[in-house]
């Protein structure tokens, strides 16, 4: 009887082992269908997640056209910029040069500066200076006088906005040996230290200039010139020598005053060679 009962309870023993054992290995498999599951759709989100990057990296900026967007321009439009860019033929983002943009662009006399960025996926970002006038000029377009304008570097440059231009602060000068104009053209160098001379005179936020209506330049041999000023509110002609600041306007002005009390029918002051000396008409 008591071998009887030890035998049956060692069976007992066994049968409940192996039940444990089934369970365990029932909850293995099921721990390993999961990791599975999770491996297949870490991997299908991988697969998805390169996907829309090469869409985005390679297919959608060979799609269409590159947006372009023009910032910093005054007088010259958005679309005008944009349509100097056209021979370059670029059909989408990867084409686009940026290089060849800045350049193309910074031939045009008006422009002073250019920086073209690229932007993923297909935006192009371009910002101009344009060039500030200093002074202005008149040169022979097609059998008749056209105004040109002079930024502080000596570069002559169409005038396209005459209405915004503060004569009280943008000088006409005459005598200048310019003809005609070419893109990116300069004033000759001798005659630069006078376009540095004004730009000066500007920078002190006094309208000095306002008192002259015309610069003119008068050559002399040997490379030399001379200026003779036309005042605004007088007919009589001042000449002076090639210096031009805020201290000789202002001996100008006091040299007028003077002259007009004592002598009222004047033609011309001579404030050459440290001296005062006028002519009657």
């Amino acid at each position: 009887m008591s071998d009887f009962s030890i035998r049956f309870e060692e069976y007992e023993d066994e049968d409940v082992f192996n039940v444990s054992k089934k369970t365990e290995g029932g909850n293995q498999k099921s721990e390993d269908k999961i990791t599975s599951a999770v491996k297949v759709i870490f991997a299908l989100l991988s697969i998805c997640i390169l996907f829309e990057f090469a869409f985005y990296k390679f297919i959608r900026p060979s799609l269409n056209a590159p947006q372009v967007s023009v910032s910093g321009q005054k007088n010259y439009s958005a679309r005008e910029l944009v349509d100097l860019l056209r021979p370059m033929n670029a059909k989408n983002w990867y084409e686009f040069n940026e290089y060849s943009a800045v350049s193309i662009l910074a031939s045009v006399s008006g422009i002073d500066s250019v920086t073209v960025r690229k932007v993923f996926p297909n935006r192009i970002y371009i910002s101009v200076v344009e060039r500030e006038p200093v002074a202005m000029t008149f040169i022979n377009q097609n059998g008749r006088s056209v105004a040109v304008q002079i930024d502080k570097n000596g570069v002559l440059f169409p005038e396209r906005s005459m209405n915004e231009i503060d004569l009280n602060t943008v000088p006409i000068i005459s005598g200048l040996p310019v003809e005609h104009m070419t893109e990116g053209m300069r004033i000759p160098a001798k005659f630069r230290n006078l376009i540095d001379q004004i730009a000066a005179i500007q920078q002190t936020g006094q309208k000095y200039l306002a008192a002259v209506s015309e610069i003119c330049v008068i050559q002399k041999e040997y490379g030399n010139y001379e200026l003779v000023l036309i005042p605004s509110d007088s007919k009589i002609k001042v000449l002076t020598d090639r210096t031009l600041n805020e201290k000789a306007l202002k001996y100008m002005m006091v040299a007028l005053d003077v002259v007009n009390k004592i002598e009222p029918d004047v033609s011309e002051i001579d404030l050459r060679y440290g001296s005062v000396s006028y002519r009657k008409r």
